[in-house]
C-alpha cells in the first residue's frame, strides 16, 4: 500500500459548503460531535471519500466478524436551509508529524475539490477537574472571525489552550491559512478523563449556530447520562478509598 491512498466513493454538488473535522483527542469530543451530525442528519449525508494511511495504526475495525482496514472518512452533507456540510471523522488521527501534515494536506485538497473554503475544527481542551458548566474556547486563523463568534457566546483566553492546538485540528488553521482557507477551531471544555458527551454538545450547540442548521441531542444526552453514572461511581470509589486510608485510633497510639 502507498503511504496515502484516497478511495472516492461517491460524487455529489454542493452549496457552498463548510468542511468540518471531528477525529480523536482529548474528551473524544470532535469525534463524538462530528459522528452526532452524522447520526442527525443521516438521510441528508454520503459518504464521499475514504483515505487510507500508513501513518494510521497498523490494525482493521471488526463489526459483526468482518473486518475493514483502519480510515478516514468524509460525507457531504446537503443541508435544508443552511450551508452544506464536509464531515470528516475517523478512529485515529497520523501517528508521525509528518503524518498529521501529509494527511492534514490531503483533507484541504478535498475540501477545495468540493468547493469549499472553509474549516471548522472541533475537539476539547483538558480543565483537569470535572465541571458543571461548559464553556467553548475559540481559536481562529483569521482576527476579524474573533468578534463574531464571541457574539455566540465563544471565549477568547489569553495563551489558551496551553501549548497550542496539535494535530490535524491545529494544521488545518494553520496550512489552511496558507492556502487561503478561513479556519475556526472550537474546543469544549473537558476533564479530559473520560469521553464526554456535555462538552460535544456545547460545541455542537455553537456550530449550529453558525452555519444554520438544527440538531436534535436525545441520543447525545443519553450518552452524558451514562457517562455521569460512570463519574458517580468514580467518586463513590475515590471517597471510599480516602475514608480506608484515614487512620483508626488503633493506629495512632503506634505513632511516636
Amino acid at each position: 500500500m502507498d503511504e496515502l491512498e484516497i478511495d472516492e466513493v461517491a460524487e455529489v454538488s454542493l452549496d457552498d459548503p463548510v468542511f468540518v473535522e471531528g477525529l480523536p483527542g482529548v474528551g473524544h469530543v470532535g469525534k463524538l460531535a462530528a459522528e452526532h451530525v452524522l447520526e442527525e442528519l443521516d438521510a441528508e449525508s454520503t459518504l464521499v471519500r475514504r483515505l487510507y494511511s500508513r501513518e494510521f495504526p497498523p490494525q482493521v475495525t471488526v463489526e459483526d466478524g468482518v473486518t475493514e482496514l483502519t480510515c478516514a472518512e468524509i460525507y457531504a452533507i446537503e443541508v435544508p436551509d443552511g450551508r452544506d456540510l464536509l464531515v470528516l471523522t475517523g478512529d485515529h488521527q497520523a501517528q508521525t508529524n509528518d503524518g498529521h501534515y501529509v494527511l492534514t494536506d490531503a483533507f484541504l485538497d478535498i475540501a477545495e475539490e468540493f468547493g469549499a473554503d472553509e474549516v471548522y475544527a472541533l475537539g476539547g481542551v483538558p480543565t483537569g477537574e470535572l465541571i458543571d458548566e461548559y464553556a467553548v474556547l475559540g481559536a481562529v486563523n483569521e482576527e476579524p472571525l474573533v468578534e463574531e463568534l464571541e457574539e455566540l457566546g465563544v471565549e477568547f483566553r489569553e495563551d489558551e489552550p496551553a501549548g497550542g492546538i496539535v494535530g490535524v485540528s491545529g494544521l488545518l488553521l494553520g496550512l489552511g491559512s496558507r492556502r487561503g482557507f478561513e479556519g475556526v477551531c472550537l474546543m469544549g471544555e473537558t476533564s479530559g478523563y473520560l469521553v464526554d458527551p456535555k462538552s460535544a454538545r456545547a460545541v455542537l450547540e455553537v456550530l449550529e449556530e453558525r452555519l444554520g442548521f438544527e440538531l436534535e441531542y436525545e441520543s447525545l444526552d443519553e450518552r452524558a447520562d451514562e457517562m455521569e453514572d460512570v463519574i458517580g461511581k468514580i467518586q463513590e470509589m475515590e471517597q471510599q478509598q480516602q475514608a480506608m486510608d484515614v487512620p483508626s485510633d488503633d493506629d495512632l497510639r503506634y505513632i511516636g
